[in-house]
């Protein structure tokens, strides 16, 4: 259970966004967060999932792109102590494939196919740290899609 307040409040945005469709608030209240826990100098926890969902808002699949980069610099940095303090039951290691395949996705929407499949192959080096479960069948199913259309 998720028992960091920062956390939760990202949690708060992501249904905002998810599940009510509300984009334009949820983008506001990402903002809004970003700015609390200062950028990214913030808590590498805080920063990596806030720009990895704070990506999910943007029109522009360069400022997309920017964010998912925050996300997987700031993940580089989190340790898996870090985030069971918080609550989080995923190891560092099971937030790469998703980080990966947003990163490889944004780099094929930009025709840069090179990238996209480094990313791509990168995801699925990783993809052993998630389990069975829907979570882990979900980004799986993600990169057998993106693997079909960098397919040549």
């Amino acid at each position: 259970m998720i028992t960091d307040p920062v956390l939760v409040r990202i949690g708060e945005a992501v249904a905002l966004h998810h599940g009510q469709g509300q984009r334009e608030a949820a983008r506001r209240m990402f903002a809004e967060i970003w700015a609390e826990i200062g950028g990214e100098q913030g808590d590498a926890l805080h920063v990596s999932v806030l720009a990895h969902s704070m990506a999910d808002v943007q029109d522009d699949v360069r400022e997309e792109l920017l964010w998912d980069r925050r996300a997987l610099a700031a993940a580089d940095r989190l340790t898996d102590d870090r985030a069971a303090r918080a609550g989080v039951t995923l190891s560092v290691a099971g937030l790469y494939p998703s980080l990966h395949l947003n990163l490889a996705d944004c780099y094929r929407r930009l025709g840069d196919l090179d990238r996209a499949r480094a990313h791509l192959r990168q995801a699925r080096d990783t993809i052993g740290a998630l389990g069975d479960d829907d979570y882990g069948r979900l980004i799986s199913g993600g990169l057998e899609r993106l693997e079909q259309q960098l397919a040549p």
